[in-house]
């Protein structure tokens, strides 16, 4: 775990099961019997019913009234009972939201550039727009995704983060990036409480039997499916 994480390493170590569907969940996301939500893998992914054509962007769209790759964005929120969204990454940090109270969900799609432009913060804002969610009542999951030890990019990138999140590689001219610590970070800075969020901690590079990787499998790596669904 990243130190500068403020999510403590006992949380992170029981924050997660995998089921034997093959499918990952968030432990405190499982406790509402109203949810059903999952984070894939290479053995399974849970079911969706609703994705976006991903864009690297900042745009967030509600569900309501879509089809299944119908619109252009990174993020999906919804209030309504019975249709799964979800989005697809293969190195990307997917982002799970929950509203307790309202009952409505979220998912995101972080790359890079949706992380520089504020994917997270911006699907949070629009959960509570849409439906009326309090920042107290939010819930927050990050899934797997490449981790600094794996996630070496240029200046061009680096310069779009802060030091915080860099740090100098072996490398001369490049940097490792730590995005999931710059997801966690801007959820923090909406106002959700820590104790509220949860990341998954693995590195979807690393762990090559788990997870697929574009860094790792440029030619075909795959994909995972994270997606959350009301169901009352």
């Amino acid at each position: 775990m990243n130190e500068k994480n403020p999510v403590s390493a006992s949380a992170l170590c029981n924050a997660f099961e995998l089921g034997r569907d093959g499918v990952y969940r968030c432990s405190a996301f499982a406790q509402f019997p109203w949810l059903r939500h999952g984070f894939g893998s290479r053995v399974a992914n849970p079911p969706v019913h609703l994705t976006l054509r991903q864009i690297h962007s900042d745009v967030v769209r509600n569900a309501r009234g879509l089809e299944d790759r119908e619109a252009e964005g990174d993020a999906l929120v919804t209030d309504e009972i019975g249709r799964a969204i979800g989005v697809r990454t293969a190195d990307c940090v997917p982002i799970l939201l929950l509203d307790r109270s309202k009952r409505a969900v979220g998912a995101v799609h972080a790359g890079w550039r949706g992380t520089a432009a504020g994917i997270v913060p911006q699907a949070i804002r629009t959960l509570q727009a849409e439906f009326g969610s309090e920042l107290d009542d939010i819930f927050a999951a990050i899934g797997p995704c490449i981790r600094q030890c794996c996630y070496e990019v240029g200046p061009e990138v680096a310069e779009r983060f802060a030091d915080t999140f860099t740090t100098q590689s072996s490398q001369p001219g490049k940097w490792q990036l730590d995005i999931a610590a710059a997801n966690l970070a801007q959820v923090i800075e909406t106002g959700i409480s820590p104790h509220c969020i949860f990341d998954f901690g693995a590195c979807t590079v690393c762990r090559a039997e788990d997870f697929f990787s574009f860094r790792r499998e440029p030619d075909d790596p795959g994909r995972m499916i994270s997606s959350i669904q009301r169901l009352a």
